[in-house]
């Protein structure tokens, strides 16, 4: 049986090619995903580990009362503490670190890197340890500094060279003294590092004399371990903690590898759906090959071979092609690896250098994957063949699927669908949150469920296309006749494709209908012509809104003063704003009262009311930060969005009891509402600020929505996996399908049908099959799209269902197209057949 399974194996190369084909790309996807998100966490987490080199033991400030609800305040770490480090056995130096946002401008004036990953910090002296000089010298005062190497060779600049920056706000223009060579994982992504003297950099970046961290370093034969001990007995207890550098690597590996799980499980997830459509094919293949030996299976019963030996051969031939598929699936998967990682580069994103690393977990993933996908698919098949009795195969009358043997199936799929549209339904009904795993499985339900059914569903649809075949003649009939003659084949067929295109269609009814909300949001919420705020969300100086005053267009003008407080033994943030102005600068919907601030009136969210028991007109007692209270007075409350929440107060109100209040954003209303022309007066006003975003409603919805669209173009490409298995599908069913019917074919020529009306047969067959498949996809991932996005709007009440009409369309005619493509290989084929060699053949 061994040797007969093989031989089958080898006859029939051709036909289990494409099955191949399908599980070898299914197989890629998964170690290429693995193979890439494994090498890019290993440069990274050697990248990070070169930067703590230099580091033995890291200090950093404690809490001055670290129990209870609320911390005391930050102990700081001074030149007293840092000199006291550097005194203590097993120390051989020590080094203040000081560090926080630097946003540098290119030549054009534009941001270097994005906001989170433009930092600046402190030189140590004349020669830093941690920051080897490439050119150049150390910086001195206010008007100099040092710059990354991988940041000058981006944007071109070398010593002597004058730079724009900003740290919070002013504009600074220093000269560049210095250029080093840095193993920072910001620089690496494609941030920017910029370097101060120590002096400079306290004063710029935090408070003069303080540092943010210590970093000791160990006299020789001194382990980590014992220095930390050392250090925790000379300091004052609860003053700092120390971390040994190790255990800092160990850390900075381990949130490296969990923020490349989350990419790694997302490509996963796809290879798994490439997968699940390869399995279709797998088994669509398997059940033709068993179908057409029929007689052979059955004189192998005949002559002893029991029902077990029979499905046994069959998986053989599955494991022998899921091997080939599994092996070849894992080199091309480690290719696309190496692929994706130099594509990252070609968009712009900086990877630290390191090798290719193939684990052996991947090889292990890849062969096992590969191997149990085939071989369960080809289980069902195998055993099916085996039940067939030897004299009825042999005979020819063993039957082909009934009606009647189908209304098991049908009755099976209509239950397994009603259920997955009841838990959709009732997903639909719970919280945002509480409702995505039961939308999850009610999803998985309907697509098994119409999966079932798609053999009862293929007859009714495929004869709606009748009218239209009609034009094409006795071609478009023998067409719909093929179609519907066998509907499982039909059915799995159509199904590899219909998953794609229900993914597809479902993510884009979804992302439309949220963009269109953002958008929404942002001209409900927003009455201001622009918000300006800093490019990392970090604080804004003070300063800036004093300059945006100054601007001649502009008429009004609000802070957002974020500060923390205590009301009923809870901490709550407040935000200041311009009591005066707010009313013209933001316009929520106001659910109860008045959209009113001044004094001690204040405006609520409703979320933030109900969970207080507020309502307009309630009073409360809020603590602020410098430990002074005030009653307060609830004059309204209105709808919260994600620019606007909370509890909003008059910034006089707030400011005289925060000693550093944090300005997050500066609303600003001009004279001539938005234009280009106004948006650059704005930014020159503010001295051309690279750290400084200046933003119009517009700007704000376009911005959250390039996201959404950049996410959406990305699920695409790998959704595209999906499609090109599926496209495979069509190709080897079809080409099966003409090899089965080469009698017929072969008797059809006899009578009078023309080649061209062969191969019309065939592409139409192809096209009736992936239209049914196209129709099934866009109905379900509407339906998807629609349950999607009341999860959403439940957290989102600008939400609304948006139907992509066009995009529908262009995804009907890549369906359509599939089929006429996936059509050209099987129809030249049917064509070509000798109608006598045909009429002969078994």
């Amino acid at each position: 049986m061994f040797r007969t399974a093989l031989r089958n194996v080898l006859a029939h190369k051709a036909r289990l090619l494409m099955t191949v084909l399908a599980v070898m790309l299914g197989v890629a996807f998964v170690s290429g995903t693995l193979v890439f998100t494994n090498t890019i966490s290993d440069a990274y987490q050697k990248s990070s580990a070169k930067g703590f080199d230099q580091v033995d033991v890291a200090m950093t400030a404690d809490y001055e009362d670290a129990e209870g609800d609320q911390a005391g305040k930050l102990h700081e770490l001074t030149q007293a503490v840092l000199d006291k480090s550097e005194r203590v056995p097993g120390a051989a130096s020590a080094i203040g670190v000081v560090q926080n946002f630097t946003a540098i401008a290119d030549k054009d004036g534009k941001l270097i890197g994005e906001g989170f990953q433009s930092q600046g910090g402190n030189y140590w002296g004349t020669e830093d340890p941690r920051y080897p000089l490439v050119s150049g010298h150390a910086p001195k005062g206010r008007g100099e500094i040092l710059i990354d190497s991988e940041t000058a060779k981006r944007a071109g600049y070398k010593v002597g060279d004058t730079v724009r920056m900003s740290v919070d706000g002013p504009v600074l223009t220093p000269k560049i003294t210095g250029i080093f060579t840095t193993d920072d994982g910001n620089v690496a992504a494609g941030g920017s590092l910029t370097l101060f003297d120590t002096a400079t950099a306290q004063k710029l970046l935090g408070k003069p004399g303080v540092y943010d961290q210590i970093d000791v370093k160990a006299k020789p034969g001194v382990t980590q371990a014992a220095l930390k001990a050392e250090l925790d007995r000379a300091l004052p207890k609860g003053t700092v903690s120390t971390t040994t550098g190790k255990q800092l690597a160990d850390d900075q590996a381990d949130m490296i590898a969990r923020s490349m799980s989350g990419m790694q499980t997302a490509l996963l997830v796809f290879a798994g759906i490439a997968l699940f459509v390869g399995t279709f094919i797998i088994a669509n293949t398997f059940t033709m090959l068993v179908a057409q030996r029929t007689k052979e299976l059955a004189l192998m019963r005949a002559v002893g071979a029991s029902r077990r030996q029979v499905t046994r051969s069959v998986l053989i031939e599955a494991f022998v092609v899921g091997a080939v598929a599994a092996v070849t699936g894992l080199v091309t998967g480690i290719g696309i690896g190496a692929g994706l990682r130099s594509l990252m580069g070609s968009f712009g994103a900086t990877v630290p250098d390191g090798p290719l690393v193939v684990t052996p977990g991947t090889i292990v993933a890849a062969l096992a994957v590969g191997i149990l996908v085939t071989m369960l698919a080809a289980w069902l098949p195998g055993r099916r063949a085996a039940k067939i009795p030897p004299v009825a195969a042999m005979s020819s009358v063993h039957a082909k699927a009934t009606t009647k043997s189908l209304v098991l199936r049908n009755t099976l799929g209509a239950l397994v669908s009603a259920a997955g549209i009841a838990v959709v339904l009732v997903a639909t009904t719970m919280d945002g949150t509480d409702g995505q795993m039961p939308m999850g499985l009610g999803a998985v339900l309907l697509i098994i469920g119409v999966f079932i059914l798609t053999p009862l569903l293929s007859r009714p649809l495929i004869a709606a296309a009748a009218p239209v075949l009609r034009v094409f003649g006795i071609s478009g009939k023998l067409a719909r006749q093929n179609s519907v003659r066998n509907p499982r084949r039909t059915a799995a067929t159509a199904s590899a494709l219909m998953i794609g295109l229900t993914l597809i269609t479902g993510m884009t009814v979804t992302a439309g209908s949220l963009q269109q909300a953002i958008v929404k949001m942002a001209s409900a919420s927003i009455k201001a012509d622009y918000v300006v705020s800093m490019a990392n969300g970090n604080p804004l100086s003070p300063d800036v809104e004093k300059q945006l005053k100054q601007a001649g267009d502009v008429t009004a003008t609000s802070p957002m003063l974020n500060a923390e407080s205590r009301i009923d033994g809870r901490s709550e943030y407040l935000t200041g704003v311009n009591g005066a102005a707010i009313g013209d600068l933001a316009g929520p919907k106001v659910d109860e009262g008045s959209f009113k601030v001044g004094g001690s009136d204040v405006v609520v969210d409703s979320e933030t009311a109900k969970s207080y028991g507020w309502k307009a007109g309630s009073a409360f007692t809020v603590s602020f930060e410098d430990g002074k209270k005030q009653k307060l007075t609830v004059a309204g409350t209105y709808e919260s969005n994600d620019f606007l929440r909370g509890i909003l107060l008059d910034e006089k109100t707030l400011a005289p009891h925060e000693s550093d209040p944090y300005n997050m954003k500066v609303m600003v209303k001009t004279a001539d509402g938005t234009s280009g022309a106004v948006q650059d007066k704005l930014e020159k006003a503010l001295g051309t600020n690279p750290g400084i975003k200046v933003q119009s409603k517009a700007d704000i919805s376009n911005e959250i929505a390039q996201m959404v669209t950049l996410m959406l173009n990305m699920l695409y490409g790998l959704l595209a996996m999906a499609v090109i298995v599926a496209v495979l599908g069509v190709i080897n069913t079809l080409a099966m399908s003409v090899f089965e019917r080469s009698q017929e074919i072969g008797m059809l020529r006899a009578i009078g049908l023309e080649r061209k009306g062969i191969k019309r047969m065939v592409r139409l067959e192809s096209l009736v099959i992936s239209l049914f498949g196209g129709v099934l996809g866009i109905g379900l991932g509407v339906f998807f799209g629609w349950a999607a996005g009341e999860l959403l709007a439940s957290k989102m009440a600008t939400y609304e269902l948006v139907l992509p009409w066009a995009r529908m369309g262009v995804f009907l005619l890549l369906a359509a197209t599939v089929g006429i493509l996936a059509a050209l290989w099987p129809a030249r084929r049917a064509a070509r057949l000798n109608m006598l060699d045909a009429i002969k053949a078994e």
